[in-house]
């Protein structure tokens, strides 16, 4: 294990957030020993890959100005910074149905003309693909969806250029306050012995497992929420595959490109969660998801989306992705999506952080960007 006694920086969770965290430190912030842990035996193969592929620009959340906003900032900022992973060779549909939808389609056409987003009003071949006695409306909107395999690689690249070491298959125990003014990490590896690394900052990028540390570490002020949630991956009927479609806003579905493999995916805000529960002590999502019987719920899914695009129950099903997703519980109101970034006042230089899109980066290293990141230079180590 090549890494010094005493780290700069040890970010724990090798997912999009805690690579491109580590990158960071590195590239602009000037820290010369920064090490990675992650539990998996590779980079972003948890939530970073078990999700929709979706490049956000706003429209997702017509509820949520902040959230809105926020993406459409960010949306240039990804596509600018990582094109050969963004894939656009696809048409984005925006429908609103006419019935227990939370948003008009007067409401949604103001809010995103109010944004600056692109939008536009689909054309009758479009628009002749939905039951319109459901749907009031469908709208051409500007989104994307990523690769996240391609995303992989260049985390793997980008680390190994920075020097950052990457432990795999690593698992952090926890997180301990030492006398001397340093963080200590106690982590454990396949086949060896427990360790431990001493650290100046500690940065908790572990999505899901953010609370799940013995030792000092003191759990988030803020309350998450965690949902075993099924990703359907389909083969679409052909009058699909060149589309991505969400129907809004309430408990419908979106069916988005999935470039990794080349199908769609396919969620439904009834049938998508699974279980859910409040984050807390004691409950690892990570060992109740890998006890839970993965029973698929496509076929009410496809039931229910084939009553709004008959063309669905021409697809065919092929496999589901399962994660453990996790939200802040203050947002299930209006379905927000703003990042969590808590500096944990008992533990000194510790970062708690968590992003519910990919283009959440942004806002994270603009966080960063405002902290005093520095390490003595007659620092122990």
């Amino acid at each position: 294990m090549s890494v010094e006694k005493v780290q700069d920086a040890i970010v724990i969770g090798g997912g999009f957030y805690g690579a491109a965290i580590a990158i960071y430190l590195v590239k602009n912030r000037g820290l010369k020993s920064v090490t990675l842990i992650e539990q998996e035996d590779s980079l972003l193969v948890r939530a970073s890959y078990n999700n929709q592929a979706r490049v956000h620009n706003g429209y997702h959340y017509p509820r949520s100005f902040t959230t809105a906003y926020r993406s459409r900032i960010n949306f240039p900022k990804f596509v600018r910074d990582w094109p050969e992973i963004v894939k656009r060779d696809f048409v984005k549909l925006y429908a609103i149905a006419r019935r227990n939808s939370k948003v008009t389609a007067n409401q949604f056409e103001r809010f995103y003309r109010d944004i600056g987003a692109r939008l536009e009003l689909a054309s009758p071949a479009y628009r002749n693909l939905f039951n319109s006695r459901l749907i009031e409306q469908v709208y051409l909107v500007e989104e994307y969806a990523f690769d996240t395999t391609l995303l992989a690689k260049w985390a793997s690249h980008e680390l190994q250029a920075a020097g950052v070491n990457v432990l795999l298959k690593t698992k952090a125990v926890s997180i301990s306050n030492r006398v001397d003014k340093l963080l200590g990490v106690n982590f454990v590896r396949e086949g060896e012995a427990g360790m431990q690394l001493n650290t100046h900052y500690l940065f908790n990028c572990t999505y899901s497992g953010l609370n799940q540390f013995e030792g000092d570490f003191p759990r988030t002020c803020v309350d998450l929420k965690q949902e075993i949630t099924e990703m359907a991956l389909m083969r679409v009927a052909p009058e699909l595959e060149q589309l991505g479609i969400t129907v809004m806003d309430g408990p419908f579905f979106s069916i988005m490109p999935f470039p990794a493999r080349g199908l769609h995916t396919v969620s439904h805000v009834r049938y998508t969660p699974h279980q859910q529960w409040v984050d807390a002590p004691g409950v690892n999502p990570y060992e109740r998801l890998k006890d839970y019987p993965r029973d698929s719920r496509i076929d009410r899914m496809v039931r229910d989306i084939s009553r709004y695009l008959p063309s669905m129950q021409n697809s065919e099903y092929v496999d589901s992705l399962y994660e453990v997703k996790t939200i802040l519980v203050k947002n299930e109101g209006d379905d927000g999506r703003p990042i969590l970034f808590e500096k944990h006042e008992r533990m000194p230089r510790c970062y708690s952080i968590l992003g519910g899109k990919i283009d959440n980066i942004y806002d994270v290293l603009e966080k960063l960007e405002a902290e005093d990141i520095s390490v003595p230079e007659n620092s122990p180590g």
